[in-house]
């Protein structure tokens, strides 16, 4: 179905729009990369929180990956069996940490103030709490620095030269009990060369950790990060889910282990697209803007990481003449654009306007900056049926959270 076909039949702009069928396409890539290798599909809630996007990966056949706890009460409605899901992040809080040790998450440890806030979290719970130690390997992913978590200076995991004095923690603590380790090294991957070097890295630990009579010692989780084609560049080639797990496979096999992964970007940004109404046309200086009525409030990766995602118009009669464009929005920030230098035709106010691969770290990442409220989620199902999958907010509900303040 076409976006200006959709945009007929919905009133509401801005909104996302995801396509189910391409999030079934994105999972079965995955699934059929790992083929017969033991593994958990960990999809990272953080890229997209729909309640109904995750319902349809739960069943699938997805498990998922945290990074809060109201991540994991969420998981929970979606129906996902905590016991395979991953805890994640470098400053859990201690609540959090309890309510995953009572559900029996697996946890990764990223610090030895986070060891000893999730032994806590195990004795307050009464039971002994499943962890992975998470490595920060020093592999430099060649990406933005605000979405590199594997360098020496990143905050996230723990330095090679420390993992002695985790495993002598570990091991004289009861409430905890080894099961892996783990890596990430960032997102927007586009070379699986770092993937193997980090899988080289990661064998040698968990070798040294298995040599230390670690025999509960069962998950290599090695991330997620994959890149995805922003650009719709077809002279770029970039690594597949099965590029990715080959720099593991043979490890895997050869030591008797399950493979965790956690895909996120690569598992639903091009599910998606944000789709706006063009408000008008106007030019400052040498500067041609094309206006819109979406805007950084609802889709902040171009102002927040200066990220390219392709633009598009909807409408497909009567453009108007081609020129080099901003694509902006209406909120009060000179930060607020979609796109910068764009060769569009020159539309009309009340076209369409789409921006795509919005799937992953747009909706999420939403706010009510200047009152702009979240929109309207949106799903064109397998059988060709648009469904809303999630309501837009209002002024109501703003207010309410002020309601008896007075």
């Amino acid at each position: 179905m076409k976006v200006e076909d959709v945009r007929k039949s919905v009133p509401e702009s801005p909104i996302y729009l995801y396509s189910e069928a391409q999030l079934k396409r994105n999972l079965s890539a995955y699934k059929e990369a790992l083929g017969d290798l033991p593994h958990i599909i960990g999809y990272a809630v953080k890229a997209n929180n729909n309640l109904l996007v995750m319902k349809r990966l739960r069943e699938l056949g997805s498990s998922c990956v945290l990074v809060s706890g109201n991540e994991l009460r969420l998981a929970l409605a979606a129906g996902f069996d905590p016991t395979m899901c991953v805890f994640n992040g470098n400053g859990k809080f201690p609540a959090d940490l309890r309510f995953a040790a009572e559900q029996g998450c697996l946890i990764n440890v990223d610090s030895e103030f986070d060891l000893a806030n999730i032994s806590a979290a195990a004795k307050a719970a009464g039971k002994p709490v499943r962890v992975m130690l998470r490595i920060n390997p020093d592999v430099d992913p060649g990406v933005h620095a605000y979405v590199a978590t594997g360098n020496k200076n990143s905050k996230f995991g723990i330095r090679n030269e420390k993992l002695q004095s985790f495993l002598d923690a570990i091991r004289a603590d009861s409430n905890l009990v080894l099961v892996g380790a783990h890596c990430h090294l960032g997102s927007t991957i586009t070379k699986v060369d770092v993937f193997r070097d980090a899988a080289g890295i990661m064998e040698t630990y968990l070798r040294e950790i298995q040599s230390q009579g670690f025999d509960k010692v069962q998950f290599l989780n090695i991330g997620g990060g994959l890149g995805i084609d922003y650009h719709h560049d077809p002279s770029l080639t970039l690594p597949s889910p099965t590029d990715l797990i080959d720099t593991v496979r043979a490890s895997i096999k050869e030591m008797g282990l399950t493979l965790i992964i956690e895909p996120g970007r690569s598992m639903v940004a091009n599910t998606g697209a944000f789709v706006s109404n063009v408000t008008g046309v106007k030019t400052n200086g040498n500067k041609n803007f094309i206006v819109i009525d979406g805007s950084m409030a609802e889709c902040i990766r171009p102002a927040l990481y200066d990220a390219f995602q392709l633009i598009e118009l909807t409408t497909p009669t009567d453009k108007g003449e081609a020129q080099t464009f901003d694509v902006v929005g209406p909120v009060c920030e000179s930060a607020d654009f979609l796109g910068k230098d764009r060769l569009l035709p020159t539309p009309k106010a009340g076209d369409g306007i789409v921006t795509h691969d919005a799937g992953a770290y747009c909706m999420s990442m939403a706010s009510t900056y200047n009152l702009k409220m979240r929109p309207a989620e949106y799903w064109v199902t397998e059988s060709g049926e648009v469904r809303k999958i999630r309501k837009a907010e209002t002024l109501d509900d703003h207010m309410a959270m002020f309601e008896g303040l007075e």
